[in-house]
């Protein structure tokens, strides 16, 4: 177990702070068998007093402890007291200490204001359990990340070998979003069997179903891989979504969605790296659908780390869709609007980086890794702020600021080109954790996982459209720049529709938005209350 040492010499405020439980990262209570944490600092015969024990009340450490002990007075200032301080701390499993044991060190030494967090962490402390699916769950998004972004940044050179127009390689995109109706049926089955294991079952699909890709003759058999693909694919991003909804506080839902973001975006990363094996032959890119076979044993490992939600086992009341017409139809509409736009994007990047601007394989990936990772910082604040300042205004923001900045760089090259299309990723990507974590919210725990695919299926549409618009549009025009504002109407859209009728959902409880599953809850609390009146699904 990690350990912090301190020795310091502290005022009589710094060291009544350090002897104040802590409400930061942990929230602290002091020990049953620990000494009184106010009063002398020895005893009457001189002798030390006992040691100050605090451990971990609220928070996400497996364990934790901290110990101080105060000695005499400092000889170079006779106002100050020598403190020896002992921190003991272990993150849960399953997350990823190698990356933020270094920034939870820093904070244990140097604490920030009591009741403040530090600003990469959520502004809701999670509990060790959450902590643990947080990082198991970031681990599995980059299987999903590195599948997602694979035909769009192959189809160039698929559409090379093929001999493809853009009005072709804009059909069997189109075609591949056919598959989303496997995305419907997965994640209802979600809300029957589990959450778990479906997502394990989407991931071995995307996985075998990209395999095959490898092996096609045709475009047309590339399409039907990935119509597998893409609906698998999607089942498995929606999953993301609800399990870590199910399992963090409220104050740390959009936090968390933007996590899963960044690793998904770390996963797309990935494929970029080794993107530039496209250019050692016309056949070369189907080297990048084989290689996902090797993430296997991976994904089965830290798919079975994963318990079952806590909201899908706890009793819940069962309902048809019906039920959630409005919310269900506010949403895929949204998602529809956006997707018009957003969805063509990566998949006509390369294209145009590479036949407007004579980019290669190898320029490709510097250009989309250099302007695509600063998205980060859009993901993290954006996620933060969708938590603290509310989901709307986040989104808005993000959604029309974002659209015109990615879509000016298509009328754009050389450095302009580059800072517009850097500064589009940071402030749009901000939309994802801000409306991304409406989907799980919007709905009951019966009805999450299938709504939810329904609105990935409606998103899946609005990437058809977009993507047959903007092939068509630039086939036509022979440039994609003039497409652009036409397929910009989407997102402008969807922000007037989330000012105009979507609720803001920052701070409160699932149960609180979804009010059917606190009454069943209750239900199985107080035996007074009859449970036939409420049935819970299997689980």
């Amino acid at each position: 177990m990690p350990r912090l040492t301190l020795d310091r010499s502290l005022d009589e405020v710094q060291l009544a702070q350090r002897r104040t439980p802590r409400e930061d990262i942990v929230g602290e209570r002091l020990a049953e068998d620990s000494g009184p944490s106010t009063g002398p600092d020895s005893d009457g015969n001189g002798q030390q007093a006992p040691t100050i024990r605090f451990v971990q009340a609220d928070g996400p450490f497996q364990r934790y402890e901290r110990c101080i002990d105060v000695g005499g007075r400092d000889p170079r200032d006779p106002t100050r007291r020598e403190v020896h301080e002992v921190i003991d701390f272990e993150l849960p499993p399953g997350t990823w200490r190698f990356l933020i044991h270094r920034a939870v060190a820093r904070t244990l030494r140097r604490p920030p204001r009591a009741g403040k967090m530090p600003w990469w962490a959520p502004s809701q402390r999670p509990d060790p359990r959450a902590a643990t699916v947080l990082g198991l769950l970031a681990t599995l998004s980059l299987t999903l990340g590195y599948l997602a972004t694979l035909l769009g940044r192959t189809m160039t050179f698929a559409a090379d070998e093929f001999d493809a127009s853009k009005t072709a390689q804009s059909v069997v995109l189109s075609t591949a979003r056919i598959g989303a109706i496997l995305a419907i049926v997965l994640t209802a089955l979600a809300d029957r069997k589990g959450r778990r294991l479906l997502l394990l079952t989407s991931l071995l699909i995307c996985i075998g179903s990209t395999a095959l890709g490898s092996l096609t003759p045709n475009l047309a058999g590339l399409a039907l891989s990935q119509a597998v693909n893409r609906g698998a694919l999607a089942a498995g991003g929606v999953l993301l979504v609800i399990i870590v909804a199910e399992e963090m506080p409220a104050g740390a839902r959009a936090y968390a969605v933007s996590l899963l973001a960044m690793t998904t975006a770390l996963g797309a990363g990935m494929a970029l790296w080794i993107l530039p094996l496209a250019d050692l032959g016309t056949r070369a890119w189907r080297i990048l659908y084989a290689a996902p076979v090797l993430m296997i044993p991976v994904v089965v490992h830290f798919a079975r780390l994963l318990p079952e939600t806590r909201r899908y086992v706890r009793p819940h009341t069962r309902l048809s869709i019906t039920k959630r017409a409005s919310q269900l139809w506010l949403l895929a509409t949204a998602m529809f609007l956006y997707n018009i736009f957003n969805g063509p994007i990566p998949q006509f990047q390369n294209d145009f980086l590479h036949d407007e601007r004579g980019f290669s394989a190898g320029a490709i990936s510097l250009f989309v890794l250099l302007t695509s990772t600063p998205g980060g910082i859009g993901i993290i604040v954006g996620g933060r702020l969708a938590d603290t300042i509310g989901r709307r205004t986040v989104a808005v923001v993000a959604l029309v600021g974002g659209t015109i900045l990615v879509a000016s760089q298509f009328a754009l090259s050389g450095p302009p080109m580059w800072i517009a299309a850097t500064l589009g990723t940071i402030v749009s990507a901000a939309v994802v954790p801000s409306v991304m974590v409406y989907w799980p919210e919007l709905f009951p725990t019966s009805l999450r996982g299938q709504a939810n695919g329904v609105v990935s299926t409606t998103a899946m549409a609005g990437s058809v459209v977009g993507l047959l618009a903007m092939g068509t549009l630039a086939d036509a025009f022979g440039s994609f720049a003039p497409t652009m504002p036409v397929v910009a109407i989407g997102p402008m859209l969807m922000a007037v529709l989330i000012v105009a009728r979507f609720p803001e959902t920052a701070h409160r409880e699932l149960e609180d938005i979804n009010p059917e599953d606190l009454q069943i809850g209750e239900a199985a609390d107080d035996p007074s209350r009859s449970p036939q009146k409420h049935p819970a699904s299997p689980g």
